[in-house]
């Protein structure tokens, strides 16, 4: 399955369908910011706000290579001249999106320095793809408390007193998510006619994760299985042949696998590289066998075996009626309970 822009009605013309295909970004780069303070001193975030925490020294290095690292990523993807073997660097221009805590803007500070201005189309500060607020100033005795506590609610739903759950993040990365799409529909970005654009979005590991999870519509269950990212690290999805984007096409299996990929969600990322629009996965498996796994895979044989009784009241597994709903069959398999205390600070 795929997050893909508004469906429009196309005429014919094969033209008119192109046009519309090559307004689409050729690539959305999610990188999260470098090392900052917080994250070799979490006593930072009970003395300076959240958004205040700069980069270390490392994270501004980080920020700098990583920069060199995409800009080098993007010169070698570009086409062959049909003249020479040499490839065509000048056909492909950056648009950047950036949260606005400071750790963010200045990791894309450093990244600016591998593109020089003719190469950006624009910039834009997007409030909505922020850190997660975790509550205002944070004191290290309470924060522990507080982990503690969420390890046993559930990462995605726990919501930190005076800030955010990960679902808050996710519903507003969603809106951002829409916003962009609208944007990208109405040529908002005004990409140059043959230029591929690329979106580079500079955010926090969270904010990366649910975008990801938003856009390949993965579950909770899924969610919960991802790795947070790497301080500059970044996940790059590319536009497919057939209009869906990947990320199996710049990122090998055993990276995807490393950051918490299952098998199925590897596989379906290698199914989007030559998926052809109009032909989306929709048979998502692991939304079938969350919800239908006990389902017969043929009428006549639900027929035979049917978990109520005529008068529609459930059935126990040896077809005796149940007297109490609460009795009946569930079929459901419980979550293996998280034993480990994830670091907050290593997320931020």
């Amino acid at each position: 399955m795929s997050y893909s822009p508004p469906h429009h009605h196309h005429s014919n013309n094969h033209n008119h369908h192109n046009n519309h295909h090559h307004k689409l970004p050729k690539r959305i780069i999610l990188v999260r910011h470098g090392e900052s303070q917080g994250n070799t001193d979490p006593q930072a975030y009970s003395t300076t706000p959240d958004h205040k925490i700069p980069l270390t020294s490392t994270g501004v290095a980080q920020s700098r290579r990583v920069g060199v690292t995409i800009r080098r990523l993007l010169d070698s993807s570009s086409p062959l001249s049909p003249s020479s073997s040499s490839r065509i660097t000048t056909l492909w221009r950056v648009y950047f999106y950036v949260s606005p805590y400071e750790r963010a803007r200045s990791t894309l500070r450093e990244i600016g320095r591998s593109f020089s201005k003719n190469r950006i189309i624009g910039v834009r500060e997007e409030c909505r793809i922020r850190e997660q607020d975790f509550g205002n100033f944070q004191v290290a005795g309470r924060m522990k408390v507080i982990k503690q506590t969420r390890v046993k609610f559930g990462r995605f739903f726990y919501r930190f007193p005076e800030g955010e759950s990960a679902a808050d993040v996710y519903d507003r990365v969603s809106s951002f998510m829409e916003s962009l799409w609208r944007d990208i529909d109405l040529n908002r970005l005004h990409p140059e006619p043959g230029h591929d654009l690329n979106l580079i979005i500079v955010t926090h590991g969270l904010s990366s994760r649910v975008f990801l999870m938003k856009w390949f519509k993965w579950t909770v269950e899924q969610f919960e299985l991802l790795k947070n990212p790497e301080n500059c690290e970044y996940r790059v999805m590319e536009l497919g042949e057939g209009g869906d984007y990947s990320l199996a096409i710049n990122h090998t299996e055993d990276e995807l696998r490393e950051w918490g990929l299952s098998p199925e969600m590897i596989a379906d990322q290698k199914w989007r590289v030559h998926a052809r629009r109009g032909g989306w996965n929709e048979k998502c498996p692991w939304y079938l066998d969350a919800f239908f796994d006990h389902l017969q895979s043929e009428d006549n044989s639900a027929e035979e075996c049917s978990d109520h009784s005529e008068d529609g009241s459930p059935l126990c597994p040896d077809h005796s009626r149940c007297d109490n709903v609460e009795d009946s069959c569930d079929n459901g398999v419980e979550d293996d309970e998280d034993d480990e205390l994830e670091s907050i600070v290593s997320e931020r």
